[in-house]
């Protein structure tokens, strides 16, 4: 919005992030819910795609956790290591000029790498976007210490070069009482 532009799509099914949401963005638009049940086709035109995909079976807690349950990790868990592919689906019908998608740092290792390979077999050879990544420590923009990836690509070369991004010094990001209402006080 800042830069001039306008969000719209939404797609988040926990109700408690949708209204945290709608506290944040006065979007005139409806929130669709599950991704995975919204025909790509649906989705109005847009020139960028700004999205994540669940992190739990790529982190290294996530699969540890799931490991000692016994259960399914990666692209292999049927419910949340899929949506990439949700993404890949929206990027192919859709044709964004651009996007810039985030996960856990760890999405660069899981499974010796491999997982990692797919999707930028997916972005680059498949759909044919110019990709690159870069892991920055996101306390320069929340109150909390988390190494996030940042895979953008663009249909056309543009010279995007993470380097000449400036990332704010992360002891000068926001505190938690910089960003939360007080009791008080209700939201506009």
């Amino acid at each position: 919005e800042a830069a001039g532009g306008s969000c719209v799509f939404t797609s988040e099914w926990d109700r408690f992030a949708c209204q945290t949401y709608r506290a944040n963005h006065r979007d005139d638009h409806e929130i669709a819910g599950d991704i995975t049940t919204v025909p790509p086709c649906e989705i109005p035109d847009h020139d960028v795609l700004v999205g994540g995909f669940p992190c739990q079976p790529f982190s290294l807690a996530g699969v540890s956790k799931k490991n000692s349950l016994g259960k399914a990790h990666g692209f292999e868990d049927p419910t949340q290591g899929t949506l990439f592919f949700d993404i890949v689906q929206i990027l192919r019908e859709k044709r964004p000029r651009a996007f810039l998608l985030e996960n856990v740092k760890h999405l660069q290792r899981h499974d010796k790498g491999n997982t990692f390979k797919v999707i930028l077999q997916k972005l680059r050879d498949e759909l044919g976007y110019h990709v690159d990544f870069r892991v920055i420590n996101a306390a320069s923009f929340v109150p909390q210490k988390r190494e996030r990836i940042f895979i953008v690509g663009f249909q056309e070369p543009s010279g995007f070069d993470w380097n000449s991004v400036a990332i704010p010094d992360v002891t000068n990001g926001p505190s938690i009482g910089s960003i939360l209402h007080s009791k008080t006080e209700e939201p506009e």
